[in-house]
């Protein structure tokens, strides 16, 4: 007797899933503590951007898309205060650790150096680009940066970040919703690539 075939988990479902529960989570009363856990964590330890879930919930809620870039904002400066502290308080421990999985163990000194003179556009260009900014925040905390204009200008670069993002959800958000409905597993490789691209770079570049 012939047995059936067992069947292979179909990964454009799997993704599709994952965008449907995301757009469900637009509407729970959740979605916001979510969105701002996130963006908390990933200033101070956790790997993953909170562009993963602000992308889908904004596309399926245009109008909240300044809320949501504000609600990123905050909570991702609270969570750079917590790796501010890290660094200045627990070095030795949780931010050695971090210093040293981003390979800048030995470029302690080069950074000192470079704070000195450009402290300011580190903290403003790195909270741009796909480096972690875990590392800025627990590296201003190690090397004593100035405590206000470190929020400062994490304001600054980090709500540039999530409001220009915010910007193009909500000017070109019925185009993206149809990619993300057809195409949201390239969109989660695509982010997996820049995750691990802004850990190489935090390795190669001061």
């Amino acid at each position: 007797m012939l047995r059936p075939a067992p069947t292979q988990p179909n990964r454009g479902n799997m993704f599709q899933r994952l965008y449907a529960w995301t757009l469900s989570l637009a509407d729970s009363p959740r979605a916001t503590w979510a969105l701002a856990l996130i963006a908390f964590a990933e200033s101070s330890f956790f790997p993953i951007p909170p562009d993963v879930i602000l992308a889908p919930m904004t596309v399926a809620q245009p109008r909240k898309a300044w809320f949501y870039a504000t609600v990123c904002t905050v909570a991702s400066v609270a969570g750079g205060v917590v790796g501010y502290l890290i660094g200045a308080f627990l070095f030795d421990t949780i931010g050695q650790w971090l210093i040293n999985l981003y390979g800048y163990a030995q470029k302690m000194d080069a950074l000192k150096e470079f704070y000195a003179q450009w402290g300011a556009i580190f903290i403003l260009v790195k909270g741009l680009t796909p480096i972690p900014y875990k590392l800025v925040t627990i590296v201003s905390g190690v090397l004593g940066y100035n405590f206000l204009l470190f929020v400062v200008l994490s304001l600054v670069t980090r709500g540039a970040r999530f409001f220009i993002l915010a910007a193009m959800l909500n000017r070109f958000g019925d185009t993206i919703k149809i990619y993300l409905e057809r195409h949201f597993g390239v969109f989660m490789l695509i982010l997996v690539f820049f995750i691990v691209f802004g850990f190489y770079l935090a390795a190669k570049v001061v």
